[in-house]
């Protein structure tokens, strides 16, 4: 047996020389090595061997097995070094020619109008606080004088979590957040993203972004006409016109509310989808807070007042941005988001 197994080590060896290809040391390593190779069928005879010769004929299989590996690494390695150098060779790189210019990416256009919306309010003296998507049913609709059966608190209007949390349908969580952890006065807007069970349309998503804004201040000196003041300079920041108009409407959170309508930018009141062919569009909800809500962040409805109001950053987009079909956002269409340029001062 050992000078089968010497045998073996001299035909390996001699088929391993230095201008041994890659097929031919595959071939090697299967015969002698594979699993059905040469050594592996002698080290599986090793019963018949006499029990005085098994250790001498195991440390020569192991070290013919350590000598071939050991060739076949070394021929592999040489071969892929020749490799890369033909490689390097024959695709030379001219370092002195220019590089491809990488086109930069640019800000998302809903973040855009996130951040120029924000940088209105600001500019009015609002500061900007930001508050979590994940909520409980006080803060989302207890303390916003939502009654218990009230439709919004429903499973089709609302993603439900496990121990009793849910996804914020609404932005108004960020005021009661803000309320009962601070006194008047108070200017503040909270921006983030809302849930709830809606199909994506021409003017509706599952999941949008709001802006709430908020202003507190002691009784009398905060007033309807204070809320008009700001929204009406909104729309002239932000849409450069004041063609707007406040129509009564009803939220159980504010008392009385209103709702501000814009003229429709798209279709200049001829009527299109996005205006219902009405000519005028809903910008957002408002009105003086509700004395129950304040009464839930253990304020004194007697001595603070004021006002709130609630604005979807997609939907104020699709005005400003001239867009008739909300999906368009959410589709990232590169040729559709890259038409817009940054509207927010300092974005890039």
């Amino acid at each position: 047996m050992r000078e089968q197994l010497e045998e073996i080590r001299r035909r390996a060896m001699a088929e391993l020389a230095d201008d041994a290809g890659e097929a031919q040391i595959d071939a090697v390593r299967v015969r002698v090595l594979g699993r059905s190779g040469e050594l592996t069928e002698i080290m599986r005879g090793m019963r018949e061997v006499p029990g005085a010769e098994r250790p001498a004929i195991g440390q020569l299989i192991n070290q013919i097995k350590r000598e071939v590996e050991a060739r076949i690494e070394t021929l592999s390695e040489k071969l892929k070094a020749a490799a890369l150098t033909k490689s390097l060779n024959e695709k030379r790189l001219d370092v002195t020619l220019p590089g491809m210019r990488i086109a930069r990416g640019h800000i998302h256009p809903i973040t855009d109008i996130l951040e120029k919306m924000l940088q209105i309010f600001e500019s009015m003296g609002f500061e900007v606080a930001m508050t979590q998507d994940i909520e409980d049913d006080f803060h989302n609709f207890a303390a916003l004088n939502f009654p218990p059966h009230h439709p919004a608190r429903d499973m089709q209007d609302t993603f439900y979590l496990e121990g009793g949390m849910l996804l914020r349908t609404h932005t108004s969580n960020g005021q009661i957040r803000v309320m009962e952890k601070r006194r008047p006065p108070l200017a503040v807007v909270c921006p983030g993203r809302c849930y709830r069970r809606d199909d994506l349309t021409v003017r509706s998503s599952p999941m949008f972004t709001q802006i709430e804004g908020f202003m507190v201040d002691k009784r009398g000196r905060i007033t309807m006409a204070h809320l008009k003041g700001v929204l009406t300079e909104f729309a002239r920041a932000f849409f450069g016109t004041t063609a707007v108009r406040f129509r009564a409407s009803y939220f159980p959170f504010t008392e009385p509310s209103a709702e501000l309508d814009m003229h429709c930018l798209l279709c200049d009141g001829a009527g299109c989808p996005v205006c219902k062919h009405s000519g005028w569009t809903e910008v957002l909800g408002c009105g003086m807070i509700h004395p129950n809500v304040m009464r839930a962040v253990e304020y004194d409805p007697g001595e603070y007042q004021g006002f709130a109001f609630g604005m979807g950053v997609e939907r104020t987009g699709l005005l400003k941005l001239g867009v008739d079909d909300m999906r368009l956002f959410f589709e990232n269409d590169l040729r559709f988001l890259s038409q817009f340029p940054a509207l927010s001062a300092g974005v890039r």
